[in-house]
């Protein structure tokens, strides 16, 4: 066979390598943005319940260190997460910034009162908990009103259980989309090798022996394609640790870590899997068979 020939074979094999790692890549990419999104879904939850806010407003009469007294009382009930006093200045501030400075000047006096913002712990986020939270706050002389935003929590835990459902519908098809497609990139390559496949059986080499080469082969082809997969998560992490600083830290570094195994295992197994059935395919098939 001539230099040049075996060259441009040579060249089309990287190739096809090269376009079936980057391939086999990206659908592990979106797996492991899958498996991150599953791992991570209580965490974000939590997230979501404990940054709802209720606001507690206080009877005219309270004073400021009334108001300090019951947040530090409100902060150490099971059901409270966090607790800030906002003083008449800070709410007439915030009016202000809403509704614009002349608002207020209609009044002698403020009519913005004293109030206590609070955080829930999330098992306390549901339109039952939050009734009982709400009977519980009013049981105090200095507390006018509560403001619990009751149809936006039944709203959140809708919604959260209907995510949840589609979450899990869309994990399992891009898992069957994803063998499906490693199966197809796979059986190209070795497809390509059909004609090598098909001279070592006829020199009497055993199926094993066949398949030896192909599945190591398929073993480097996984890794790297997982190694390729794992640094663009990493990367992906890394540019939503910057644009979303707080939602970013959610992620812990070992359930990143339990995701990038997960991530290396598939496409390790995956090809390995393809490849295993695609040269058993070859090696049973007649030479008619392989122009075809």
């Amino acid at each position: 066979m001539p230099r040049q020939e075996k060259k441009l074979i040579r060249k089309r094999i990287i190739n096809a390598y090269l376009s079936s790692v980057i391939s086999i890549s990206l659908v592990l990419l979106l797996t492991g943005i899958a498996a991150l999104l599953i791992v991570n879904a209580g965490s974000v939850t939590r997230y979501l319940k404990e940054n709802m806010q209720v606001s507690v407003l206080l009877k005219d009469e309270a004073t400021e260190e009334q108001a300090r007294t019951f947040a530090g009382a409100l902060a150490a009930r099971p059901f409270v997460h966090s607790a800030r006093v906002v003083t008449r200045e800070e709410g007439a501030d915030e009016l202000k910034a809403m509704l614009g400075e002349d608002f207020l000047d209609v009044f002698e006096t403020s009519p913005v009162p004293l109030s206590v913002d609070m955080t829930l712990n999330a098992e306390y986020v549901h339109p039952d908990s939050l009734s009982k939270v709400t009977r519980a706050l009013m049981e105090s002389p200095l507390v006018g009103e509560v403001e619990a935003q009751q149809s936006l929590v039944e709203a959140l835990t809708t919604n959260l259980a209907r995510i949840s459902v589609v979450l899990g519908v869309f994990i399992l098809l891009l898992l069957f989309i994803s063998f499906v497609l490693i199966n197809n990139t796979v059986r190209v390559s070795v497809f390509a090798r059909r004609f090598t496949i098909h001279t070592m059986k006829l020199v009497g080499a055993t199926r094993g022996f066949i398949r030896g080469p192909f599945v190591r082969a398929a073993v480097l082809q996984g890794l790297a394609a997982s190694a390729l997969a794992v640094g663009m998560l990493w990367a992906l992490l890394e540019a939503a640790r910057r644009s979303f600083p707080e939602l970013a830290s959610l992620v812990d570094l070992r359930q990143m870590l339990y995701v990038c195994g997960f991530v290396v295992v598939c496409g390790v197994l995956l090809c390995v899997i393809s490849t295993f059935f695609v040269v058993n395919k070859l090696v049973a098939a007649s030479k008619d068979d392989l122009y075809y």
